[in-house]
Parts: C-alpha cells; structure tokens; sequence
C-alpha cells in the first residue's frame, strides 16, 4: 500500500483543488455579472468564499494530502512512521472533511445549487474527499498514534470559524440578497432559524459534539491501528515505529 497510496493521496488533492478553484471562478463570475453594488464586490465575494467552512476544511485536505503524498513518496523505502506534526495535520483534515460531510447530506443536500455550483465540483467537495479521508484515516499506512489531547487541538480551529462567523456576519451585505448581514449556512442565520440566535447556538453546539466526537473517533482508529500492525508503546511518552526504534511520543 505505500508503493501506490501516496498517488491516490495527490490524485485526491488535485481533484480537491480543481472542485475548489471551479468553484471559486463561479463565484467571481456571478459577482461581475451582479446588477447590485452588494453583488458586485468581488473582494467581499471572495472573502465570503473563503468563509465556508466547506472550502477551509477541503483546502486543508488539499495540504494534508500534497504533504502526505510526497512523504509517503520520499519514505516508501523505509519503515518510518509519519511525523507528529503530520499525523497530527491528518487528524485536523480528516475531522474537518467528514464532519462537512455529514452536515452536507444532512442539513443542506436539499438546497439547490444552479448556477452557484457543478454537479461534480458539489459531489467532490462535499462526498468524494469526504471519503478519501476517511478511507486514509482506517488504511493509510505509517499512521503514528495519537495522544487523547490532540482532540484539543483539533477543536480550535472550529471554535474560531465559528466566533469568526458570527462577528463578521453583520459586518458584511449579504451578495445575493442586499440584507445587512451574510451568514454561510442557513443554520447560522438567526433571521431564518427558529429561536433566532438560541436555536443557533443549539446547532453550534450539535455540530461542536459532532466534530469532537470524529476526532475522538480519528484518534482511536490511529491508535488501535498502531496496536495492531505491530507498533510498542515504550512508558508514558514513547512509541516504538516499525524499524524498532523509540521514539518520543507526546
């Protein structure tokens, strides 16, 4: 599985990248057709892009997977287990991605997408790497395992997204609809959501159990794996990779 998996982790990022740019064109070319002074700002449009959590969390896949690939790549002659730094990047991505994901096909699939999105850049963004990075998670070979508290680390950037959200949203005019205020997702928007900002925060904290329920299920996966194929734990804060040598753990 090294020999060809590091290939399928740059395939992945490439196709990653082409969903996130395809979209990225669509945006700025509504933006330019827009009749409204609201519309038509492109900076705004491009700062809102880069505002969904979809395309953060697809553009840090995008880096694990380059990463990974040529690790893999530089590494397919020796038994090293990944790096701390790396696994640890993975473990970030991987819970980004598929809790995207899940709130995806379980929140938004119904909302329709013409003339803001492909048929194949939307699959791509929001199942098929969703996939890849699980699948990479369970069989990816020279996973190190993972101390419980990268579950921290792992929670930070979601928590600022979403304070980050929550603050911008009244500073910005919403592109397509003139309103005073832009959310990403309906679920955020207290003017749509029953209970106005209660029933928001009611979604923000489901979705804060969903993330740190995934990265707790990532960091398992890494560390029975790690159990299986072999690998020793040595005390408190050591490992032994493939080759039999310690190495320090945090």
């Amino acid at each position: 599985m090294t020999t060809w998996w590091p290939y399928v982790r740059l395939l992945a990022a490439a196709l990653a990248l082409a969903a996130i740019l395809r979209q990225l064109s669509l945006a700025i070319s509504n933006a330019r057709a827009a009749g409204t002074a609201w519309g038509s700002d492109v900076p705004t449009v491009v700062a809102n892009f880069f505002s969904y959590f979809t395309i953060l969390s697809n553009v840090s896949c995008v880096v694990a997977l380059v990463l990974g690939g040529v690790w893999l790549l530089r590494k397919r002659r020796g038994t090293a287990v990944e790096p701390v730094w790396l696994t640890t990047l993975f473990a970030c991505a991987s819970t980004y991605i598929v809790v995207t994901g899940i709130v995806y096909n379980l929140l938004l699939r119904s909302i329709s997408i013409a003339g803001i999105s492909d048929a194949w850049t939307n699959e791509t963004l929001h199942v098929v790497i969703p996939l890849v990075l699980l699948v990479d998670a369970v069989l990816a070979p020279r996973r190190r395992p993972l101390p419980w508290r990268t579950i921290g680390v792992v929670v930070v950037f979601p928590i600022l997204w979403a304070l980050y959200t929550m603050i911008r949203a009244n500073l910005v005019t919403g592109p397509a609809t003139g309103d005073p205020w832009w959310y990403p997702y309906p679920f955020l928007d207290p003017h749509l959501v029953a209970g106005g900002y209660l029933g928001v925060a009611g979604y923000i904290v489901g979705i804060a159990v969903v993330i740190t329920a995934v990265a707790a299920g990532v960091v398992w996966i890494g560390r029975r794996r790690s159990r299986g194929d072999g690998s020793e734990h040595t005390g408190r804060s050591g490992v032994t990779d493939h080759s039999g040598r310690s190495e320090v753990r945090p």
